[in-house]
């Protein structure tokens, strides 16, 4: 087997360029991705909350659910071999397949589940407030989720609910199931294992983790116990966050897959025989994040002043074009519910007014964190001239991804320029996001975007909360259709752009597809012409 230093010793696998004399293919058992993977914090599926680690995750873990490749409306058995729903909407009751083990051998239990619900309440990390919605806390967790005998695993929610919003936030990465055994054999003190298992892994999925260095790499190996049955036996996925330099591997074979290539230079790649372009709408909007506690952003005419101010079109048309669209509500298009409308256009003489309105006509200084890689530095110096133009100064402050994500979620921030990515198929994934702030206090249970920026609207959390509740499927939507449009007026927090993501890939590499939430990009499917 290779070591991880043979592993990483081509720029494919991101050490710097060898001379041509010295460079290989890519084996054909191996898939060398180059992506931005910086905004990983941990690799731990109750912790973890990042796009590149949900991927990562979907990829390791399984669980009871899933959405249905054929028809995202609909979910399928996973770990799951059967689910019943009683009557009054509150009990769920799963059977399991007989024949699913973790990859370490042992079977998967209900024993297993339940931990698992059980350890995302307890450890209370920025996903649990996924199951959490359903009055679940580390207090009743346990008599919650249960395990009713070996196959067979219980969970009864604090009021009804609509059935197919609980069922899949059962198919999110925060409900992945980990083998209680192993991850409690590394715990250390009152953890439950999350100190070993944000490097480590303990899954029934398709692949192991083998290793991961921030800012650096994620190793994955196949795990020969999982039905997925992955072509590759290895996953190497490179944090390159230039473009050029992705470009530059990839066309000469030391990678397989670009992943964050630049609008122009995939118009270039159109029409090359030697390589294929992947393309997916996905889940994932860009978000300006104004911060509520800041004495001007906290104003709503303020923050609508900076939704009129944006050139939105120009945003996609210079900056992003083919991969990134203007939307401008919190529902993904695609997403059940969601409007596609877009209100807001450059407008400076409108929200010059605004300005005057909220008493701020001689302008103001902000700080507007982002990403320092593309897209997002080039939209933000946008912004910055779309604003000063106004009034506005913003001063930029860049960084690596999981540097803004970490000072946004401990809500340092002023202003910052971020993406959200859905974590499963339903409205609320995203209204809960956007609208649900039932406690402002630093120490709420409940950290939700409105929660990082300090917006609390109670009437639209309080709404966003009944919409969950409603089980007649059209005044559900509606509901989200109407939450959509008070958003939009009444939010510090303006959507800009919703991606369509592009992967460049080889030739070669056979049966790779992007999925429309993180979790969905599967690699086992992938395999190499005559590999």
């Amino acid at each position: 087997m290779l070591s991880r230093r043979q592993l990483l010793a081509t720029p494919a696998l991101g050490a710097a360029l060898l001379p041509a004399a010295s460079r290989a293919a890519v084996p054909d058992t191996i898939l060398a991705i180059a992506r931005q993977i910086d905004d990983i914090t941990s690799l731990d599926p109750h912790e973890s909350f990042e796009a590149s680690g949900g991927e990562i995750m979907g990829n390791i873990y399984d669980r009871l659910l899933a959405v249905d490749p054929g028809d995202s409306s609909q979910v399928v058995g996973d770990l799951a071999e059967s689910w019943q729903v009683g009557d009054d909407s509150q009990s769920f009751t799963f059977r399991l397949k007989p024949d699913r083990v973790f990859a370490s051998g042992k079977p998967v239990t209900a024993e297993d589940v339940a931990f698992s619900f059980q350890r995302l309440i307890r450890l209370q990390k920025a996903p649990a407030f996924i199951l959490g919605q359903f009055g679940l806390t580390p207090d009743n967790v346990g008599q919650a989720v249960q395990a009713a005998d070996p196959r067979t695993v219980t969970l009864r929610i604090g009021s009804p609910r609509a059935p197919s919003f609980v069922l899949y936030c059962l198919n999110a990465n925060a409900a992945s199931i980990v083998e209680k055994a192993q991850v409690m054999q590394h715990a250390q003190g009152d953890d439950l294992g999350n100190g070993w298992l944000r490097q480590h892994s303990a899954g029934s999925g398709a692949y192991v983790l083998r290793d991961w260095r921030a800012s650096e790499s994620v190793i994955l190996e196949a795990n020969p116990r999982s039905p997925a049955q992955p072509h590759l036996r290895r996953v190497i996925i490179r944090h390159v966050p230039d473009s050029t330099a992705q470009l530059l591997q990839l066309k000469q074979g030391d990678i397989d897959i670009a992943r964050n290539l630049s609008p122009d230079q995939i118009r270039g790649l159109e029409g090359d025989d030697t390589l294929r372009l992947v393309r997916k709408e996905r889940a994932f909007l860009l978000y300006l994040g104004l911060n509520a506690a800041h004495p001007m952003l906290g104003k709503t005419q303020v923050a609508q002043a900076i939704k009129w101010a944006i050139d939105y079109d120009a945003i996609e048309r210079n900056l992003v074009r083919g991969t990134w669209n203007v939307q401008q509500n919190f529902l993904p298009a695609g997403m059940p519910g969601a409007l596609t409308d877009k209100p807001f256009r450059h407008d400076p003489g409108r929200a010059r007014d605004l300005l005057k309105a909220a008493g701020a006509g001689d302008g103001f200084s902000i700080t507007l964190d982002h990403f320092s890689g593309q897209p997002h530095a080039d939209i933000a110096q946008a912004i910055q001239a779309d604003l000063g133009a106004v009034g506005i100064r913003v001063n930029l402050l860049s960084g690596e991804q999981r540097q803004v994500i970490t000072k946004t979620r401990a809500r340092q921030h002023e202003a910052a320029l971020l993406y959200w990515g859905s974590d499963y198929y339903d409205p609320n994934s995203n209204a809960q996001a956007f609208l649900v702030n039932p406690d402002n206090s630093d120490d709420a249970a409940l950290k939700t975007v409105a929660w990082r920026n300090h917006w609390r609207n109670l009437p639209l959390s309080e709404a966003a909360q009944a919409a969950t509740r409603e089980v007649d499927t059209g005044r559900r939507l509606e509901i989200y259709r109407d939450l959509q449009r008070r958003f939009r007026e009444l939010s510090p927090l303006p959507v800009l752009l919703q991606q369509q993501e592009v992967a460049a890939t080889r030739r070669v590499v056979q049966g790779f597809e992007l999925g429309g939430v993180a979790y969905r990009t599967l690699y086992a499917p992938v395999r190499k012409a005559g590999g």
